[in-house]
Order: C-alpha cells, then sequence, then structure tokens
C-alpha cells in the first residue's frame, strides 16, 4: 500500500528539484543535492501507483505508446512535470530491454530504480587534446581507423553496477557518468528519472546515441578507455508513452 505521505513525498521531490537546479552553480548546490538525492532515495514504486509488468512484450498489442504496427515499445516514458529547469518522469523497460548507450550535453541527471533490476555502464567522455600535443593523441581503434562511417569519440569507462529498489540513487554530471547505458535484467524494471535541463536541441541539448567500438575485455579492471562511434538509434529501440497514474505533482 502506498504511505500516507507519499503525495507530499513526490511533492517535495518536485520542489527540491526545482530549487536544486535552478542555479546549478550556486554555492548551495552541493547541499540542494544532497537533499534531493535523500528525498529520490526514499520513493518506491508503490507511491507513484505503480507495479512490476509482465516478463514479455504481449504481440499485436495496440493502443498508444504502440506506433509500429501495434508492436509494444520495449521502453515507454510516463512524463510527470517539467520546467525550464528540470524534467522528471518514469522510464519503464520490459525483460531484456535496453536503453542505448546516450549522452546528456550539460545536463545533471539522477536516476532511482523502482522495481526490478537495472545493469548501468557510465562513461566520461575524454575531452581531445590541445592542439599543441596533437600529434601525441593516441589513435582510434583498428575497427574505426579502417574506415567505420560517423565520428568517433574516446571515452573512458568509469563503472558498470547493477541498481535495484534498495541501491541509492544513480548520478550523472555534466562531466561525469554523462554517457550511461541502461539494461533491464531479469525481468522488467522502472525507475524515477530527472533531468536537469531537460534535452533542447534547440539549445544544444539533443540526445546522442553510441555504440563500442572497442569495448574492454571481459573482466578487465575498471575504468578503461573505450572508443565510441555515434549512430542512429538502433532499430530495435524506441520509446512509448504512458499516462503517468501517480499523484499529482506541481514543482
Amino acid at each position: 500500500m502506498p504511505r500516507d505521505n507519499m503525495a507530499s513525498l513526490i511533492q517535495r521531490v518536485a520542489r527540491q528539484a526545482r530549487i536544486t537546479f535552478r542555479s546549478p552553480a550556486g554555492p548551495a548546490f552541493g547541499e540542494n543535492l544532497h537533499r534531493l538525492q535523500q528525498l529520490l532515495d526514499e520513493v518506491r514504486a508503490e507511491d507513484l501507483h505503480l507495479a512490476p509488468r509482465g516478463p514479455a512484450p504481449v504481440s499485436g498489442a495496440a493502443g498508444a505508446g504502440c506506433p509500429r504496427g501495434g508492436a509494444v515499445p520495449p521502453v515507454s516514458y510516463m512524463h510527470i512535470c517539467e520546467t525550464e529547469s528540470f524534467s522528471m518522469g518514469v522510464f519503464l523497460l520490459r525483460s531484456g530491454a535496453c536503453i542505448p548507450l546516450h549522452d546528456h550535453p550539460g545536463m545533471n541527471g539522477m536516476l532511482k530504480v523502482l522495481y526490478g533490476t537495472l545493469r548501468i555502464a557510465c562513461m566520461d567522455a575524454v575531452a581531445p587534446p590541445a592542439a599543441p600535443a596533437a600529434a601525441a593523441a593516441p589513435s582510434p581503434p583498428p575497427a574505426a581507423a579502417a574506415g567505420v562511417p560517423g565520428p568517433c569519440l574516446r571515452a573512458l569507462l568509469r563503472s558498470r553496477q547493477h541498481y535495484t529498489p534498495a541501491s541509492p540513487p544513480c548520478l550523472l554530471s555534466p562531466h561525469s557518468d554523462n554517457l550511461h547505458q541502461i539494461d533491464a535484467v531479469e525481468g522488467p524494471a522502472a525507475f524515477l528519472d530527472i533531468l536537469a535541463p531537460p534535452y533542447d536541441p534547440e539549445h544544444g541539448r539533443d540526445c546522442h546515441y553510441y555504440r563500442l567500438l572497442e569495448g574492454p575485455p571481459p573482466g578487465s579492471e575498471l575504468p578503461r578507455e573505450v572508443w565510441l562511434l555515434e549512430t542512429p538509434p538502433a532499430a530495435d529501440f524506441w520509446c512509448g508513452g504512458e499516462p503517468y497514474p501517480g499523484p499529482r505533482v506541481c514543482p
């Protein structure tokens, strides 16, 4: 059963997000971010009137969020609220679904698992060397050098961890863990997502997708440098939309 203070909890999350991200360069940002993280850590699936989905898509399902011949999308999004400084919603992943590796240009983010288990791989983009040192820059891996189309990006694979409802929120910043891939493992999963500011291609915050050209060998220690290739979204990935069933939120 949802907790009696559930509505005030999700409302307080939204209000704290507004306070935190309206001045991300201000002196109180760290303290405000910590408070937001504490509040987000308290949220559970039942607080948002959510229950785990079945393990597999239903063939031929129709309706909103099913744009591909009635196919059920592997990932759905429930919009909760959005302001100029942040957006908040819930992503639902079916069993085995993957949100491909992507970035969040100039953005902060917080992710809290509501049910299921997610495997999240987090990476940092490695800045290109200054012009005088360009000659010493490491070369792309052989696959990229062999004419693979698209720009290559050096990145640092920092972590690859499993997150559950018992885990603290997963954080990203403009310069740390800004790229990630999210996989649902051993069943469906859902997470509450806060991005600040929201994606906005007109202001340089478009979402870019990548794939590993050469990943680290299995069992290798992290962090480890990798090479990425910018690509269009995978053909088997798309995101549907669903109504948010939880308490009304006014940020």
